[in-house]
């Protein structure tokens, strides 16, 4: 009897949890899609799927926490599903887009931001359980990826030509894939309790915040995720500074 509750147990233990995977393959699938619509020349939905990709990553793990189905499968399968997301499609839209035009270097670019996020993947992997959980090292390869889609989107969506500056994108998208290997540090707002009580202006902030985002989504996003991709030197020279006067105390 025990051995056939050992062997039914196993046997449970071999299969996934399927909410917080629904939300991964959605992910996943939308930055597929978004590689499929820049070959196809519409970079402006290219970039919009980044973004959905981006939402449906931050909800996997929330829901997977909330509904107690963590895995080590899930863990590993959101990697991959970033990779592909928040690394190859940003790289190859960024490379149709505008990138081509420059020629090696266009696809070299192209590449740092690939590799940035392919090593920034690896190393969180690997520090898990060691780093401090309030901060990332380096920038999350989905807000670098937010940078990029949001330069594809204001530009498609306004007509400002960005496209037509290859220099300044190759210079951006380069400075994304360095800074997610960088060893500045980011705020990850995973201290934030979201059941605890909060102030009623604090839910009039998040309103208003939803509203003016939901107003000029393009703008308002690419200018949220470029000020969070510049607070990292900020919060690293602040942290340094704290150390250094602890020291002299």
């Amino acid at each position: 009897m025990t051995e056939l509750n050992q062997n039914s147990s196993k046997k449970r233990n071999r299969g996934i949890y399927l909410l917080p995977n629904l939300f991964t393959t959605g992910a996943l699938f939308s930055g597929f899609y978004a590689i499929a619509s820049a070959i196809s020349g519409h970079y402006e939905t290219a970039a919009i799927l980044i973004f959905v990709s981006l939402v449906l990553d931050g909800l996997d793990g929330r829901v997977a926490r909330m509904t107690n189905t963590q895995s080590d499968f899930g863990a590993e399968y959101d990697s991959m599903a970033d990779m592909v997301s928040f690394g190859v499609a940003p790289a190859i839209v960024m490379y149709l887009w505008s990138l081509s035009s420059l020629g090696q270097a266009g696809l070299i670019g192209a590449f740092v931001h690939l590799a940035g996020g392919a090593l920034r993947l690896a190393r969180f992997n690997t520090q898990l359980t060691t780093q401090d959980k309030r901060y990332f090292q380096g920038l999350p390869s989905p807000a670098a990826a937010a940078i990029l889609a949001g330069l594809v989107w204001i530009s498609e969506k306004y007509t400002y030509g960005i496209d037509d500056w290859p220099w300044l994108v190759l210079i951006m998208t380069v400075a994304t894939g360095l800074l997610m290997v960088s060893n500045f540090r980011y705020y990850s707002f995973k201290d934030i309790n979201l059941r605890g009580k909060v102030p009623f202006v604090a839910v009039i902030g998040v309103m208003l915040g939803f509203a003016i985002t939901l107003s000029n989504p393009a703008t308002i996003l690419f200018l949220f995720f470029f000020g969070y991709a510049l607070s990292g030197p900020v919060v690293t020279m602040l942290l340094l500074r704290r150390k250094r006067q602890g020291r002299m105390n």
